[in-house]
């Protein structure tokens, strides 16, 4: 895709027509979808280490948000599937938006999870922002039980039971330290709001209430910018929700997929 080699692995039914494509957050690799792929059963999903994060290779030079959409389009082809439900997450959801608007024939359903317009956007806690910047809680385990519960508020900063599972998946496949500045680059002055009207695909929203990374007004307004968007809030979530309490939106989840179009 792009020239470049990518890990992929694919669960669930194959046999069905229509996978779910997974779009991992910031230095995200598959190993985090774990929790939530384990909740979702036999539905089927694809999953991918983006250019320059878990075992993906890392490109030479930074992509833009287009470029990072025109990956997940590249891998969409290659494994020929015509469309797809996508479901981004974090940074993720930006890449997916960015997607939905790019090929709209080839995004059926989409599911934005605690994730923004990008820099028109109210920032989150300056000490969730600061940990961003910096890759390390994907190297070592004492700087992310430091970092995790300030980034993710929700069930981890409650739970530190959570962290050894975080750690586990995390580790096993970081980030280069340029993939991970790539993905940074990749944001900077990115936002959809001047489209977000444009974007036709039936749309759920899902956000924490406890998120000190993306605060729950960003999804409010990307539920009341996107024409058939829906928002479901997660009470008690973090910026996690999806991987420290999965169980709490797999139903909401599903129910949207299965809905008649």
């Amino acid at each position: 895709m792009e020239g470049l080699e990518l890990r992929v692995d694919v669960a669930g039914d194959r046999a069905h027509a229509r996978p779910l494509l997974l779009i991992g957050g910031i230095g995200a690799n598959i190993e985090m979808w774990r929790p939530l792929r384990a909740r979702l059963g036999g539905l089927p999903t694809l999953a991918y280490d983006a250019p320059g994060t878990g075992r993906s290779q890392t490109p030479m030079v930074p992509l833009r948000m287009h470029g990072l959409a025109r990956v997940a389009l590249r891998l969409l082809d290659t494994l020929g599937i015509g469309d797809a439900d996508v479901l981004g997450y974090s940074f993720g959801g930006a890449v997916a938006q960015q997607l939905a608007r790019d090929a709209p024939q080839r995004v059926r359903r989409l599911i934005l999870a605690a994730t923004h317009a990008g820099m028109v956007s109210l920032p989150g806690r300056p000490q969730a922002l600061m940990h961003m910047l910096t890759p390390l809680r994907y190297y070592s385990v004492r700087h992310l039980r430091r970092a995790l519960p300030a980034i993710a508020g929700g069930r981890t900063a409650r739970d530190p039971a959570l962290l050894a599972e975080h750690a586990r998946d995390r580790l096993l496949a970081p980030p280069s330290f340029w993939g991970y500045q790539s993905q940074l680059f990749a944001m900077t002055g990115w936002t959809s709001a001047p489209w977000l009207r444009q974007l036709n695909q039936q749309t759920l929203v899902l956000a924490g209430n406890d998120d000190p990374l993306i605060p729950l007004v960003n999804a409010r307004f990307l539920a009341r910018r996107i024409p058939r968007a829906r928002l479901h809030v997660v009470p008690g979530g973090g910026h996690l929700f999806l991987i420290d309490q999965p169980g709490d939106v797999v139903r909401v989840v599903r129910h949207f997929l299965s809905e008649p179009d």
